[in-house]
């Protein structure tokens, strides 16, 4: 947090090579996040891109309430809201790439994890936006029950509820569908 208030301090101060740590620290998880909500690999480049414009052009209104990565996802995500908002946002699939894969030596093993990838892909993709957005905070960025009622700007309660209306959902899918995710049908 300390190297993110001094590089914040100099981008403001005019050095604007400085802005370059913030987004090295922070473009795969948040390109993580966001291809995960368009489905589409490009758009979220340029989501991604957008994001950090945005950022830059607002860093001057990081007030150090809150941790700044959270901030950071608020303006990132509310850009996206915006766009998905203008365009009426089709999801597309998207495939997991082969190199996202471990242990390549060992073709079941690629089989296996893609078919299981692909699948959970298409669990959180049947999800409303909202409860999408809070899975993917949750278990991909690993963010807090606080940091995510931050910076989704709901009461912790609401966050609570529905990440558990999440969980029932893709578990009920499960149930009628099947597939690999057996902990999920167990309600774990």
């Amino acid at each position: 947090m300390e190297d993110e208030l001094q590089w914040i301090q100099e981008v403001l101060s005019g050095n604007k090579q400085a802005y370059t740590h913030i987004i090295n620290k922070y473009k795969n998880q948040l390109y993580a996040t966001i291809v995960r909500m368009t489905k589409n690999p490009q758009d979220a480049q340029d989501l991604v891109q957008e994001a950090f414009i945005k950022v830059y052009h607002q860093l001057g209104k990081y007030e150090g309430k809150g941790s700044f990565s959270s901030w950071l996802y608020r303006v990132a995500i509310n850009n996206c809201m915006d766009e998905f908002r203008k365009q009426r946002y089709k999801m597309k699939q998207v495939e997991i790439s082969e190199g996202n894969i471990l242990n390549p030596n060992h073709p079941e093993v690629i089989f296996l994890k893609k078919e299981k990838n692909r699948q959970l892909e298409r669990l959180i993709g049947t999800l409303p936006e909202d409860e999408r957005m809070i899975i993917l905070l949750r278990y991909v960025n690993e963010l807090s029950y606080g940091e995510i009622s931050e910076l989704v700007e709901l009461p912790l309660s609401n966050v609570r509820n529905k990440l558990h209306r999440a969980k029932k959902k893709m578990r009920d899918t499960v149930k009628r569908e099947g597939g690999y995710f057996h902990e999920l049908s167990n309600g774990r």
